[in-house]
């Protein structure tokens, strides 16, 4: 077994380097070891930019927060006027046999997804609508999508214009009554 190869020498030096290796990541560990520490040795502060530090803050910076005010997770929404919520757009795409389409906001020009699922009524492509947006899981998508209906020009009924007579204030009422067409009592 004099000869070894040179594959067997390397992979001898390479695990002989581990071990050495391994034994100074040991004695690093000792060296660093905490047991037998205090508290305060182990002990970190938080400073007021949020920073670890070794050393306690001062008690005379103290401040006093209540606990209310501080907020964890998503921030709270406040309820929003459902007047708010209802927008008004235009259909640019719809397609009846896939069942989807778009409809472009007037306040923000935003293209909006649209099911047929949402639809109070059918619409088609160009037609004024109303809507309210819900954030699905690929992002914004109208619900209760319904037709604006446009105000249709209806005449003003007027009452016809009476040709009586200037009454002055001297007639008496009976004398009124007889002028505009109505009979005296």
């Amino acid at each position: 077994m004099g000869q070894e190869t040179m594959g067997k020498k390397e992979k001898e030096k390479k695990k002989k380097k581990n071990r050495q290796d391994k034994e100074e990541r040991k004695e690093e560990r000792k060296k660093n070891n905490n047991k037998g520490k205090g508290l305060d040795a182990m002990m970190a502060y938080v400073d007021e930019n949020g920073n670890l530090s070794p050393t306690p803050p001062d008690p005379r910076k103290k401040k006093v927060i209540d606990h209310e005010t501080i907020q964890l997770g998503a921030t709270k929404r406040e309820p929003v006027d459902p007047a708010e919520k209802i927008r008004h757009g235009v259909v640019t795409f719809f397609n009846t046999a896939k069942g989807y389409g778009f409809i472009t906001d007037m306040q923000s020009q935003e293209s909006v997804f649209v099911h047929i699922n949402q639809l109070v009524e059918a619409i088609t492509e160009k037609d004024k609508v109303s809507f309210e947006i819900e954030m699905g899981p690929k992002g914004a998508s109208a619900t209760n999508v319904r037709k604006e209906v446009a105000a249709a020009k209806v005449p003003v009924a007027r009452a016809p214009i009476a040709t009586a007579p200037i009454v002055v204030a001297t007639t008496t009422e009976a004398a009124v009554k007889e002028d505009v067409g109505g009979k005296a009592e």
